[in-house]
């Protein structure tokens, strides 16, 4: 309930000072010091079903994409939205990321690329546990800052724990460490994590941007992170002399399922990353960068389209176009430019005020709530911020940083969080919700605080 609480502080802060914005304001009622807006009767409409949508997520009793969907209907049905408008609110750059990815991912998987690079990580090791574990949390931070994180986690796990068996060492340091790599690296870059996809399309930023300005915050936090790792675990970590010599009997190469595919794809990836840092240089969006490397690796490989389509994520993307709509719903009637307004006057329209309440508020938040729906609701606040003349740069970057940071928190935080727990139990050995929150979300409020100061000293210093 967090999220609904942070949601109702700011309406409440909606004081009487006028504002011209885009959209209806209503009357309001005078209470004490503080403006309370009479709200009509499409925004309370707007605000019960997006209040149902979130209860529904968060209780997990209906599907996401479901609540989502059923969500974006009822507004149509009732006449809140029209088709065509509800379709105007959905992100199609957003959506072209993910799809374009996901099959680029997918065929690229098939080649063994990423299990061939975790075999010679552990063999670049020695079988050092300790070192195996730094390098795989670098691997799993710079994968998931290229690829989508929950697809990284799904292929490092299994060598993972492969790694630990041959070594006798519980799982469970690995995959923890891992978790939060995955989050850590996805925060660096533009296609890393779907909240940066979505906060990048809305703010027109490039992949560069993300690695000028989140990039240095991500470096600090993964050095700080490697070092907390080594006096929690690294310290008590040991292998003998035979354990260590089973990782060196390990033949990288066997693990290549496809040479001609694995060629490929080590240059398509190459050139994939290129393409998303100088994409703007040329004028092409990331979501057709995505979406062409996707069309080629379908060509170049002769894979069956019909598989590789198996493998999108189609829930996903239903989830995302439904809370387009939803979230459109709050715009059409003008609760989104009351809010922009709210969160002015409790910060009274202080920089360096604004950009500590957005970082805490979106990382704690997004511990417990799915980062997706929660920036999604932040974009247009921001949008309608910016269209009363705020200068709202630096507040991107401060929800971008908290909520993918803030998925570390806890096992519900992220779903790549969720992925490698539940491969972690298959395997023998579960990661419960509290084992995992008594180390993820002290680490959080550690990375956040990072973040936070980074972000202080970039805009209110500089």
């Amino acid at each position: 309930m967090a999220f609904f609480c942070f949601i109702a502080s700011v309406v409440g802060g909606y004081t009487s000072r006028k504002r011209e914005g885009p959209f209806p304001q209503g009357n309001g009622v005078k209470l004490g010091v503080v403006y309370m807006p009479e709200f009509t009767t499409p925004q309370i409409i707007s605000i019960v079903i997006f209040i149902v949508v979130f209860a529904l997520i968060i209780s997990e009793k209906v599907h996401r994409t479901v609540a989502a969907l059923a969500g974006a209907v009822v507004l149509i049905l009732t006449g809140i939205l029209s088709f065509d408008t509800g379709m105007e609110h959905i992100d199609f750059g957003t959506l072209g990321v993910l799809v374009g990815m996901m099959i680029f991912v997918a065929v690229v998987k098939n080649s063994g690329i990423f299990e061939y690079i975790a075999i010679r990580t552990a063999k670049i090791a020695k079988g050092n546990p300790w070192v195996i574990m730094v390098l795989f949390c670098i691997i799993t931070a710079v994968l998931s800052a290229f690829l989508d994180n929950v697809t990284t986690v799904l292929l490092i796990g299994p060598v993972t724990f492969t790694v630990c068996k041959m070594l006798e060492l519980s799982p469970v340091p690995f995959f923890i460490t891992e978790i939060m790599a995955s989050n850590i690296g996805g925060t660096a870059t533009l296609i890393g994590d779907p909240p940066n996809i979505m906060i990048g399309s809305a703010a027109h930023l490039t992949f560069m941007d993300f690695l000028v300005f989140n990039g240095p915050a991500i470096v600090v936090i993964m050095v700080v992170a490697i070092a907390i790792f080594y006096v929690m675990y690294g310290r008590n970590m040991g292998a003998s002399a035979e354990q260590q010599a089973s990782i060196m009997q390990l033949h990288a190469h066997e693990a290549i399922k496809d040479k001609s595919l694995f060629n490929k794809s080590v240059v398509m990836i190459a050139l994939v990353a290129v393409a998303f840092v100088c994409h703007s240089m040329v004028g092409v969006e990331p979501s057709v960068v995505a979406l062409t490397a996707a069309a080629i690796m379908l060509l170049i490989s002769r894979a069956e389209v019909e598989k590789i389509l198996l493998d999108v994520e189609w829930a996903t993307i239903g989830f995302f176009a439904g809370l387009f709509i939803v979230v459109g719903g709050l715009a059409e009637t003008g609760v989104i430019n009351m809010l922009a307004n709210g969160l002015i006057d409790i910060t009274g329209g202080d920089m360096l005020i604004t950009i500590i309440v957005l970082v805490w508020a979106s990382a704690i938040i997004s511990s417990f709530l799915d980062n997706i729906p929660m920036v999604a609701t932040l974009i247009p606040i921001l949008i309608a911020m910016e269209s009363t003349g705020v200068d709202v740069m630096p507040y991107w970057w401060a929800i971008s940083l908290g909520a993918c940071i803030g998925g570390i928190g806890t096992l519900i935080g992220a779903s790549a969080n969720v992925v490698l727990s539940g491969m972690s139990g298959r395997y023998g050995y579960p990661i419960s919700f509290m084992d995992y929150t008594k180390v993820g979300f002290p680490l959080m409020l550690v990375f956040t605080a990072i973040s936070c100061a980074w972000l202080l000293i970039r805009f209110c210093v500089f």
